[in-house]
């Protein structure tokens, strides 16, 4: 006997076929055994089977729970003060260069005790559950020595022990150069690849590496330093790469078969074909976009005509994407970005799955994976993209039960 029959609905089941991209099924249902996706159909087809509890959903869609596959969330303070540069017309470069951006917030993460940052995050956490994210990827970078990067770590993964969400923790492990290491970049490279990976990977605190590829963040000799220490420790690799210059970051990242290189406004058709050969996604983002008022937009036709598969993520940080709706980020990416609504869709759930190397586990409503799933009271598919800033699903599901 299955444990919840969910009925009378419409899927997004992100399933694709020739002339169906979203997988679409309508008058279908669900059944879920356990926590996990047991049966997809027809109504009609699944009306003879037992369950527990049957849930009509008066003609609701259903997709994916959301997969937030690129954030920041963990951090302490704000940077409210930048919002405010950067009307009067300074650049996220000149800021970052003038002792602001992330180095601001290295200081008030490392000032706050592990109690602030958790009860911060929290805060953020539950914004971006409310609209449908049942996936969330939370990446460090904000303490810049192994000690306190193992204590954001920390932070994140204890916020999945406490909700209803999955969390995936990420090292940030190349963000910016801390103050006490901008005239010795040497040093705290090695640092990074010979000490903080190792004990991040012996702790089993994130399985995935990040680095920040960018003139005010590392070259691509550095990446490719803490790229190979990852490798050697049993870890995944991500880039940020290209969002405010082409230093080949996604041809770098494709180089190590990372799974996703993300930003990618200025990628070229070299690091489109790269990523493509190597399967690696494309992770826009395009809150980052709106707040630093960029004029440069990722490729996107380029990526569509290479065959990249494009994710779309938050980016929540506290100073280039303060976003806490995955809704909104659906809608920017169409406004912004020219993507279609189905793309959108696609973005925040099988594509992010995949960025995430869980595909396997979410981002798709079929039999086998975890039954996280989003209720939403529209009357097309098209509206996740089309209202600025929809407050998020009727209904969340997580592991099979509402939360």
């Amino acid at each position: 006997m299955w444990d919840r029959l969910l009925t009378d609905c419409h899927l997004a089941t992100m399933v694709a076929s020739p002339g169906n991209p979203l997988g679409i099924m309508t008058n279908a249902a669900i059944g879920i055994a356990d926590g996990r996706i047991v049966r997809v159909g027809k109504r009609t087809e699944l009306a003879g089977f037992r369950a527990k509890e049957v849930v009509p959903l008066g003609g609701a869609w259903v997709t994916p729970g959301l997969v937030d596959c690129h954030t920041h969330l963990v951090f302490g303070g704000t940077r409210a003060n930048e919002h405010a540069m950067r009307r009067a017309g300074a650049t996220y470069e000149e800021i970052a260069r003038a002792g602001g951006g992330i180095v601001s917030t290295v200081a008030a993460t490392r000032a706050a005790s592990a109690d602030d940052l958790k009860g911060s995050a929290r805060r953020r956490l539950d914004a971006l559950m409310r609209g449908g994210v049942t996936t969330i990827e939370i990446k460090s970078g904000y303490g810049l020595d192994t000690a306190s990067e193992i204590r954001m770590l920390n932070a994140a993964r204890s916020l999945g022990r406490d909700s209803p969400v999955r969390i995936v923790p990420t090292l940030l492990a190349l963000h910016a150069l801390p103050a006490e290491a901008k005239d010795d970049r040497e040093s705290f490279v090695k640092m990074v690849a010979d000490e903080m990976i190792p004990a991040v990977a012996r702790a089993g605190l994130a399985g995935t590496v990040d680095a920040y590829c960018d003139t005010i963040g590392f070259t691509p000799a550095e990446v490719e330093r803490v790229f190979t220490a990852a490798l050697a420790n049993g870890m995944a690799v991500r880039l940020h790469a290209e969002q405010l210059s082409n230093q080949h970051g996604a041809a770098l990242a494709a180089k190590y078969k990372a799974l996703s290189a993300d930003h990618l406004e200025h990628l070229d058709a070299a690091g489109a074909r790269a990523m493509a050969a190597a399967g690696t996604v494309a992770v826009l983002l395009p809150g980052a976009y709106y707040a630093l008022n960029e004029k440069v937009k990722p490729p996107v036709q380029l990526l569509r005509d290479v065959g990249v598969p494009m994710a779309v993520a938050t980016d929540c940080n506290p100073g280039t994407s303060p976003l806490l709706s995955p809704t909104l980020a659906m809608n920017m990416a169409c406004t912004l970005f020219g993507l279609t609504p189905e793309e959108a869709i696609a973005g925040m759930t099988i594509h992010a799955a995949r960025a995430l190397g869980l595909a396997h586990e979410v981002g798709s409503i079929e039999a086998g994976k975890a039954a996280d799933l989003a209720v939403w009271r529209i009357g097309e598919l098209a509206e996740l993209g089309y209202w600025i800033g929809l407050p998020g699903p009727e209904r969340r599901l997580f592991a099979g039960r509402d939360s």
